[in-house]
């Protein structure tokens, strides 16, 4: 009897068996914080943001790719998540205190200047250190996120954080991940991502998510002068795309991208994520300066 070869991983049949990564251990505020360092240290530098609970691990493919690209790409873990320690304070629940956190990154490896990245949480972070640095970054692109206070119930999510632990949270994270995934992504890469989803600390993801719903950047967004990109995807079933359509119209000069077929995730769910935001800050950097702009939103499809 013979045994039938196995079938042909499709994620990992597009991965290099080896690829060099820097990391550092940065101390903030007496507790560590993991950054991954991608790409040539001259390179133009990304600081990608990850989404709420996760980790900088969401970024695995596309910081490989953007760095073969030529890009610098730092990925931090946020207090609390992957390897970073979790504050003294405990769990944080303001995404203020995020974006304080990776300007403090920035700071402590001499980045100057960069793009500014992220998803869900991180692109309302993304967001905030573009209000804050304002032209101290040279673009900015946030995916799966508005600037309005996000739905969820920030008082029911405060009384399961005194019940957050049950087997059943693993479960419904597992579960939940692959129902916002994208029509258009693959079974095996949706599997992947849904498994790598319930490694989370339901603690953490819960306190992200408070911060979610507390965060208002509405009325700041007119003060982000770096070109703005604003993404969603078609199928994201947590965040409406109308409202981060609403968002963009707020940024003079924004884009919006409307994602077909994605969901919450586009870095991890499109084959192509590396070149498509690598095609969005290139188009940004060629951007004729504020004075010369067209304030009205332009859409991308």
């Amino acid at each position: 009897m013979t045994t039938a070869a196995p079938s042909p991983d499709p994620i990992a049949a597009h991965r290099p068996a080896h690829t060099p990564l820097r990391a550092h251990q940065l101390e903030i505020d007496g507790r560590i914080a993991l950054v991954q360092d991608w790409g040539p240290a001259e390179g133009l530098p990304i600081l990608a943001i990850h989404t709420a609970g996760q980790s900088g691990a969401q970024y695995r493919d596309a910081a490989r790719e953007l760095a073969r690209l030529g890009c610098r790409v730092i990925v931090p873990d946020l207090p609390g998540h992957g390897h970073s320690e979790q504050p003294a304070c405990g769990p944080v629940a303001d995404l203020g205190d995020y974006a304080v956190f990776c300007i403090r990154v920035l700071t402590a490896l001499g980045v100057r200047n960069p793009v500014v990245a992220g998803c869900s949480i991180g692109g309302k972070i993304a967001l905030d250190i573009a209000i804050r640095m304002r032209e101290r970054i040279r673009a900015v692109v946030a995916m799966a996120a508005n600037a309005e206070r996000g739905r969820v119930s920030v008082k029911a999510m405060r009384r399961e954080l005194n019940d957050v632990s049950a087997p059943a949270r693993s479960e419904r994270t597992y579960w939940g991940t692959r129902a916002v995934v994208g029509s258009a992504v693959p079974e095996a890469r949706r599997e992947i991502i849904a498994r790598m989803h319930r490694r989370e600390d339901p603690g953490i993801s819960h306190s992200d998510l408070i911060g979610w719903g507390t965060h208002d950047l509405v009325d700041r967004l007119h003060e982000i002068t770096a070109p703005a990109r604003l993404a969603a995807g078609s199928d994201d079933l947590w965040v409406d795309p109308d409202s981060v359509r609403r968002a963009a119209a707020r940024i003079p000069g924004a884009r919006f991208s409307l994602l077909e077929g994605i969901g919450h995730y586009p870095m991890e769910e499109m084959d192509d994520f590396a070149p498509v935001l690598h095609g969005w800050i290139t188009e940004a950097l060629a951007s004729p300066p504020r004075a010369g702009q067209d304030d009205r939103t332009q859409e991308d499809h």
